[in-house]
């Protein structure tokens, strides 16, 4: 895929970090507490042997990643706090990334490496993309990520058109889809889905097209329409969705659905999001 320019729309840049350049890097206490919740979950799925070494190499990994794309990030004059600093947050793709590969950090930065200079990584890994050189810079001073204005957006405009009775009880309840999305996507829906389910939105996302990423928003909400529409009525919608798993969604069963919107929004969608290093 690193060879398809229409996927490939970042600059690969050589790197490589050292020792003490790598001790200049500190983590922030959100991301040291996500460290050992990414590593308490690994060992709970086997996919970890010690916890000692998980957090000692996730550690590692996220350091690495860190420095890499604080090179890439553009220092502005804007005054919104969240473009003055580093990233907020814990990077929950890498985390992922981390598990996947089960714990090995140096397979995991060779796969983050290159998946860097895809369009995926701009939506996937939402750090990414934080105050980046990569974006014009009225993208990067509005302070709003590509995941929000790109991906949640054709999320409502899809949700309109496919799921209308779920889009209406969001309208009814003061609440947006794009809210949910964003919350959802910003940590790969960790806590939301199971581990499988979370391995097969990334490479679903990676190996069929980033759109992807809309469709299976799209696919999760329509899974949830019932609980939705009655949590609507009790007034609760919110809470339901922030604070609870997302109950019996399997990728496998609802891949059809997804290639339906696939067949019909594509040509729109995948060009707008594949779009955002251009002015």
């Amino acid at each position: 895929m690193t060879n398809i320019p229409e996927e490939a729309i970042f600059p690969l840049i050589d790197f490589s970090a050292s020792e003490s350049s790598l001790k200049t890097v500190e983590l922030s206490d959100i991301e040291n507490l996500g460290t050992k919740v990414a590593v308490r979950y690994g060992v709970q799925l086997k996919l970890l042997q010690s916890t000692t070494d998980g957090v000692e190499d996730l550690t590692y990994l996220l350091k690495y990643s860190k420095f890499f794309l604080q090179g890439q990030q553009r220092t502005t004059d804007v005054t919104l706090r969240t473009l003055s600093g580093d990233y907020v947050g814990h990077d929950w793709f890498v985390s992922t990334v981390f598990l996947m590969m089960y714990g090995d950090p140096d397979l995991a930065w060779e796969f983050l490496f290159k998946c860097s200079s895809l369009v995926s990584s701009g939506y996937l890994w939402v750090r990414r993309l934080h105050a980046s050189v990569h974006l014009p810079v009225s993208l990067t001073v509005s302070g709003i990520p590509p995941l929000y204005s790109c991906t949640c957006h054709n999320v409502e405009l899809i949700l309109m058109a496919e799921v209308p009775l779920v889009y209406s009880a969001f309208r009814m309840s003061g609440y947006t889809p794009s809210q949910i999305c964003q919350h959802w996507l910003r940590q790969c829906f960790w806590n939301y889905l199971d581990w499988e389910e979370i391995c097969l939105y990334i490479c679903t996302c990676l190996t069929m097209g980033i759109d992807y990423q809309v469709y299976f928003c799209i696919a999760v909400l329509r899974h949830l329409q019932q609980d939705i529409l009655r949590k609507t009525q009790q007034q609760q919608l919110l809470i339901f969705l922030k604070e609870n798993p997302i109950p019996n969604f399997k990728v496998a069963e609802q891949l059809d659905f997804m290639q339906e919107l696939e067949v019909r929004y594509r040509q729109t969608i995948l060009s707008d999001l594949q779009n955002i290093t251009k002015p």
